[in-house]
């Protein structure tokens, strides 16, 4: 398992951050990817279709419309629209090799995307509720559209990973050079 889920708990945003780059970048666009990404975060077993695939994807697109805010009364906003539309029944739950955990969980019947829509909608209010601020977004990295969580507790993250933090300084770097 992924030593990240281990060591922190950002409400499951790890998981909605996976989920909308691996449907971004195509690696999670069919129905066996979005199983994948599903399963390797603790999710239930899924068994998608072609036409419930979409329906995650489209899902998807509207996670990333929230974690493209940056403004916490907008965000509040969206995420409160989420809640009203797809309210969660948060349950405690233990995931092997992990604390408990507030999960969404969905009736037996529920549609996928109308899971990951009540997850998302749970995930994003406890992380915005506990951090006062938009405490994700979009790398700022030129040529790079990955989404983050920021679990760091100084200054806001700006880039998705430190790779991309370390090119950008790179680049800023020779540029004075010059």
């Amino acid at each position: 398992m992924d030593q990240r889920f281990i060591d922190d708990n950002p409400r499951g945003l790890y998981f909605l951050a996976d989920l909308v780059n691996a449907v971004q970048d195509g690696t999670g666009a069919t129905p066996a990817g979005l199983e994948a990404v599903v399963e390797a975060h603790g999710g239930p077993p899924l068994r998608l279709t072609e036409a419930t695939a979409r329906e995650m994807r489209e899902a998807a697109e509207a996670i990333a419309g929230i974690l493209d805010l940056d403004d916490e009364d907008a965000a509040a906003q969206a995420i409160n629209a989420l809640l009203d539309r797809y309210p969660a029944r948060p349950r405690l739950e233990r995931v092997p090799e992990r604390r408990w955990s507030l999960r969404a969980t969905a009736p037996h019947d529920a549609e996928p995307a109308r899971w990951l829509l009540s997850t998302a909608a749970l995930a994003l209010a406890l992380w915005l509720s506990e951090r006062g601020y938009c405490a994700w977004g979009r790398c700022a990295a030129p040529g790079c559209d990955r989404y983050f969580t920021d679990t760091g507790r100084r200054t806001p993250q700006r880039y998705c990973s430190t790779r991309c933090g370390t090119r950008v300084r790179v680049a800023a770097h020779r540029n004075r050079s010059r």
